[in-house]
């Protein structure tokens, strides 16, 4: 499918948590090097002690729009996360830092983390409406081909990312959106 792609997004959101769970398609090729979470030298694990950490790619994305938004980008970071344990996650964004430090519950405006178990489509369609950011001005990174279909529905550009965000996928969102 082709999108007209008119200068930077202003919305770009990601599915940024990750284990080993070979069923979610999200397995890491390894541990991160040192501690992943702002609590240092802990890491934080599922209930069968798999390491949670940030994609490689989302950690790198978040720290550029980190940067981005300092020099006064108008561009907004969300997440879209379908989980049948909200709480559990809004936990880790506490936890989980970027690959700047930052933590990832201030990489992103408090209205604009969508973590619930409804469809991603849901999640897009409830930003838009908080924004007013046009679909087509959206950046999707996924790993779960079918919420990049569902979620490409609404004009949104979508990135399958089947083994969790890449840098390459990034530069990729970057160049579509000719912001290199």
């Amino acid at each position: 499918e082709m999108y007209q792609i008119d200068g930077p997004p202003k919305l770009i959101s990601v599915d940024e948590f990750q284990g080993k769970q070979k069923r979610k398609s999200r397995a890491p090729r390894s541990i991160p090097f040192g501690a992943t979470t702002i609590h240092q030298n802990k890491i934080a694990t599922d209930r069968r002690g798999i390491p949670i950490t940030v994609f490689d790619g989302a950690s790198h994305a978040l720290s550029e729009i980190n940067r981005m938004k300092e020099e006064d980008w108008p561009l907004q970071a969300a997440i879209s996360s379908r989980t049948d344990e909200p709480g559990w996650a809004f936990q880790l964004m506490k936890w989980l830092v970027a690959s700047d430090g930052t933590p990832l519950s201030k990489c992103f405006d408090e209205n604009l983390i969508e973590i619930s178990y409804m469809d991603k489509s849901k999640h897009f369609e409830s930003l838009n409406r908080k924004t007013g950011i046009p679909f087509e001005q959206m950046a999707f990174f996924d790993n779960e081909y079918w919420n990049i279909q569902s979620v490409s529905s609404l004009g949104v550009k979508c990135y399958h990312t089947p083994d969790g965000m890449t840098k390459e996928a990034w530069v990729q969102a970057l160049e579509d959106f000719g912001m290199m």
